[in-house]
């Protein structure tokens, strides 16, 4: 360890390097709390970024001996600590002024305790915290203790500020031109001109800013998902408490699935490992043992008795005690580093941000030509000047970028309306090219509660009916069959079910399938917690990747033991070798076995998951084997499918969306229930059993896997390989998921859809969007909505370009043939202002077309502007174009140049706002309209208010004067209206025509 003073001149501050402090939290805290116990020190932070520290102390006190101080504290706290400090000045000083806020941006002196506690016993920091083990804290001292510290929550990323944005809106090339121009107008003595320009400026700011401001919020809020929640121990009873209500000293419950919510020293612990590769980088999940006695020195992830926040328990169970909460967490100093973010462009904004490049270019030549043409035609060159200026700043939607972000900021709310959150912006762009949806069957196709429905022992079939044994209608007494006993006996020592009590309103805390067995043991009369304590487990391994089986080892009163396991039914009948029947232990021979797989596959085609249930008798605690069983019989249970799922199958069909069921199930339990669900709309059901997965290689996989309707059989990484193979075939996934081991796959989709209150914590936390009502319908309605906002995004850019080029058009052509420049500088910056934000905003919140599902989905890697629709821009920019000049012409005839200005000026800008009602379908129009189209009433608002505000120009004497308009009679009235509706006319009737057969270019550009 050495370190280094950078900077030492300016009294009462040093910045210190250390070696070994880069990215590395423990050595930060070790600092920090070394040079905290200063008397002269009143704060300091130090940086894993930079391995740098910043200290602030008594300015009163000679800088030598406060190093000398500070030297003398590190070595006691730095074992390895080198010597004496080497004072190297590498700044220059500071002048005081730059301390005249002290505190700000440090960490002071923090409330909470930052200690080594991997290095306390359990009892000792239970000591420390004023906490019991048995009870956890009282809900008085909670409340006080969340006054103290306050609530578990990290403090989140700083956004940019609202006179950042604001401030913002002038960054731009646009702006820059403006300016110019405004330059240009002062210089010619046109003051009034300078400033109408700088009044476009603010405006433009202004509108900028508040669109900016509500989408920064939203993107903000983008992964804020609501609170989680931890299972805590308050007064002796556990509670599911939010995690930001989580203090000090609260008595923690960890389970599989569930992530840390706060730094906790563990108390005890069964299995329990880890994954901390958010904190470490470590990849395999930890071992965790609470009786394990640390060094001062273990590094983080060498300490096996802690459990930190942000960390996610991936098996077994355990319990700890919260020593930290919030910022003072591991994860928290690491946060803290973390100054300001800013979400990445998604696509669309990057394709816009090019396009809004090329346009830029685009306008700078045929602005300079414009300019250029004025000159040799001998008009006033500094008026040709500004009036380039003013195009330039016209014809660039310097919106287009915005548009996007707003309509996506706007879509996130759409959607969170019908319970979707959207935790990623692109997420929202995906939908509209959504190709492949993989649905995981329990508790997204189905209602994620197991019910035991069937049963088979003793070579016959039962049914079971809310929990009791049928046999031809009789109900069976479990107690007089002894199979059936043994069979219910199995099935709740094999189990990881916990009774909460008789008060709790879940009586059973386990998985779906867990509290379905015991339930239907304790239907048949087993006495829970007197067979727990006749078979005392001593062992147990869970049911794992390439073990499709849960095996259970328990004490009985004889000294012996009892190994009892049920899983696959195929995999557990290959590993016995004797049957019970009629609770007699029999040889079981070849005709009994093929009975027992006719049950299985009569089982499973009725679309049931099927167990089997075996045992065997161990005389040794080192006897584990999962060999010679004794075949009790199988188990079929019944996870109901959720209302109206075949139904929304159909719908997906429809939209061009491949549906594909993902289970664990075998495959004639899984091919039962897509046939219920329609899951091919050809009726021949295509299924893959995953078993075979591995043997396929990477690219038959690719081609195999977009003509397979189900996977059966599927372990997470099987799941993860079909994702990835959809995606190597072309196609954008999404992946439907609510348990832990849908994590890798909800991941590596380009859509991770988690259910919202029956999905586990990690589900949640890599996925794109969560479903909150966990209704698979909504899912059908998200993809409806994204499709329309993609769309919505594509008919404000359409406005905008075809717009814009019409006024390039305008005044090149004017200049090109000799007419003069057709419109003023004034003219043409109110165009910008009327036209250009307003209708383009509320053309993006224009609601989806009925069609929008029955449409193929769009290709990834289509532009938003395709060659067809640039072609369809230009005809329509030409119509526009060719209607002012008309005005202009017959203008010019009638009275001279400013009455011709005055009609194209008019009759341009209505003609703009008549082709944003004509954008809102490349389909239908004025002559096809739709049979029932939804309307659009903020279009309609905003073409009012644009109206209204343009009239002024007609109405007003000093706007007039302004805008170097002349007064209009009524026949000229009828010149620019006909000049405004002939291009309507035309474009709509060419829309008519137009062949709306949706063909993808194979190039588009």
């Amino acid at each position: 360890m050495y370190i280094t003073a950078i900077h030492y001149r300016v009294a009462g501050r040093v910045r210190i390097s250390l070696t070994g402090l880069y990215r590395s939290p423990s050595t930060k805290r070790r600092l920090e709390e070394s040079i905290c116990s200063l008397e002269p020190v009143s704060q300091v932070r130090a940086s894993l970024l930079t391995g740098t520290a910043l200290i602030l102390y008594d300015k009163t006190m000679p800088t030598k001996q406060f190093l000398s101080q500070l030297e003398t504290a590190l070595m006691h706290s730095f074992e390895d600590f080198s010597g004496n400090i080497d004072q190297v000045a590498k700044e220059k000083p500071a002048p005081r002024s730059s301390s005249s806020h002290p505190g700000r941006g440090l960490i002071r002196k923090r409330d909470q305790k930052i200690e080594a506690w991997h290095t306390h016993t359990s009892s000792a920091i239970l000591d420390m915290l004023q906490s019991d083990s048995a009870q956890g804290l009282s809900r008085n001292e909670a409340n006080q203790r969340m006054i103290h510290y306050g609530p578990n929550a990290l403090v989140g990323t700083s956004s940019r500020s609202g006179l950042e944005i604001f401030l913002g809106q002038f960054k731009s090339l646009p702006v820059a031109m403006l300016g110019v121009s405004a330059a240009i107008a002062v210089a010619t003595g046109g003051l009034a001109d300078a400033g109408v320009i700088l009044g476009v400026v603010l405006l433009n700011a202004t509108i900028g800013y508040l669109t900016e401001a509500q989408a920064e919020k939203t993107i903000a809020d983008l992964g804020r998902m609501g609170p989680s929640y931890a299972q805590i121990l308050r007064g002796g009873k556990r509670y599911s408490l939010s995690v930001e209500e989580i203090v000090p000293g609260d008595i923690i419950h960890l389970s599989p699935g569930s992530q840390v919510a706060a730094d906790a020293r563990l108390l005890s612990d069964h299995r329990l490992t880890v994954d901390e590769s958010a904190l470490t980088g470590e990849s395999m999940p930890v071992r965790k043992r609470s009786g394990a006695s640390l060094s001062k020195e273990a590094m983080l992830g060498d300490r096996v008795n802690m459990v930190y926040m942000g960390t996610l328990a991936t098996g077994g169970d355990g319990v700890g005690v919260v020593v930290n909460t919030g910022n003072a967490t591991e994860l928290g100093q690491i946060q803290a580093l973390v100054d300001s973010t800013r979400p990445p462009q998604t696509p669309m904004e990057t394709q816009l941000d090019t396009l809004s490049t090329q346009l830029g270019i685009l306008s700078a030549v045929t602005c300079a030509g414009v300019f250029a043409l004025g000159v040799i035609r001998h008009q006033p060159w500094l008026l040709m000047l500004n009036s380039a200026m003013s195009l330039a700043v016209a014809a660039v939607p310097e919106g287009l970028p915005a548009v996007a972000t707003t309509t996506l900021a706007l879509g996130i709310h759409k959607l969170k309306y019908h319970k979707v959150a959207v935790r990623k912006l692109d997420a929202v762009e995906s939908l509209g090219s959504l190709q492949a949806l993989c649905l995981d069957k329990t508790g997204t196709l189905t209602t994620n509660h197991m019910t035991v429905v069937a049963a088979h022992c003793d070579g016959c079939d039962f049914e079971v009916k809310e929990g009791r044994l049928y046999d031809q209608q009789e109900i069976i007494p479990a107690r007089e069959a002894v199979t059936l006993m043994r069979l219910a006996e199995i099935l709740t020592l094999c189990n990881e079910v916990e009774l909460n009590g008789e008060d709790s309103d879940t009586p059973l805390y386990g998985s779906p399938t867990e509290v379905a067995l015991v339930e239907f043991a304790l239907a048949n009369g087993i006495d829970f917690n007197h067979l727990r304590r006749q078979y005392f487990r001593v062992l147990s391994k869970e049911r794992s990747e390439g073990r499709p089986w849960m095996m259970s080892k328990h004490r009985t009163g004889s000294g012996d033991y009892l190994i009892a396991v049920k899983g696959s039914p195929t995999e557990l009948l290959s590993r016995s070798d004797f049957w019970l029947d009629q609770g007699h232990v029999e040889r079981l021979d070849d005709l009994h076995r093929e009975a027992i797989l006719k049950a299985n596959e009569r089982m499973a085609a009725q679309a049931l998951r099927v167990l089997g249930v075996a045992y065997r008798m161990a005389g040794s605690t080192t006897d584990n084997q999962t060999r010679e069983l004794i075949w009790v019989g199988l188990v079929g249970m019944q996870d109901p499918l959720r209302q109206g799922m075949p139904e929304l199958m159909e719908r997906f069909h429809r939209a061009g969306i491949k549906t594909a069921m993902i289970t664990g199930d075998q495959s004639t339990t899984a091919y039962a229930i897509a046939r219920q669900l329609k899951l091919n709309e050809n009726g021949a059901i295509e299924i893959l059993d995953s078993a075979h997965l591995d043997q396929v290689e990477p690219e038959l996989l690719a081609g195999l896997v977009k003509r397979v309707d189900v996977f059966s059989r599927v372990s997470p990484a099987h799941k993860l390989r079909i994702v990835q193979a959809l995606q190597q075939s072309g196609c954008t996934v999404a992946m439907t998921g609510d348990g832990i081991n849908d994590g890798p796959a909800l991941k590596s989709a380009d859509i991770g859809i988690a259910m919202g209150s029956g999905g586990t914590d990690v589900a949640r936390s890599v996925s794109d969007m969560v479903i909150e009502d966990d209704n698979l319908h909504t899912m059908a309605e998200a993809i409806r909505q994204g499709r329309g906002i993609y769309a919505d995004i594509r008919k404000s850019v359409h406005y905008l370009l075809s717009t814009n080029f019409s006024e390039i058009e305008v005044m090149f052509s004017g200049v090109a043939v000799g007419l003069g420049q057709v419109l003023n500088p004034m003219q043409l910056l109110w165009i910008n202002l009327v036209t250009d934000v307003f209708p383009a905003l509320a053309l993006s919140l224009e609601p989806p077309e009925e069609e929008v599902m029955s449409q193929a989905p769009r290709p990834v890697n289509e532009p938003i502007i395709t060659r067809q629709k640039l072609k369809n821009m230009a005809l329509e920019s030409a119509a526009i174009t060719g209607g002012a000049l008309s005005s202009y012409m017959i203008g010019r005839a009638r009275g001279g140049p400013q009455l011709a200005s005055t009609l194209a000026f008019h009759s341009l800008t209505l003609a703009q706002l008549m082709h944003a009602t004509a954008c809102r379908s490349d389909r239908y129009g004025l002559f096809n309209p739709p049979v029932d189209r939804a309307p659009n009433h903020w279009l309609e608002l905003a073409l009012g208010l644009t109206v209204l505000l343009h009239l002024t120009t007609l109405l007003v004497p000093g706007v007039r004067h302004l805008l170097g308009t002349a007064p209009i009679r009524p026949l000229d009235i009828g010149v620019l209206l006909a000049g405004a509706a002939g291009p309507l006319v035309i474009n709509e009737s060419l829309k008519a025509l137009r062949d709306h057969t949706p063909v993808r270019e194979e190039n588009p550009s």
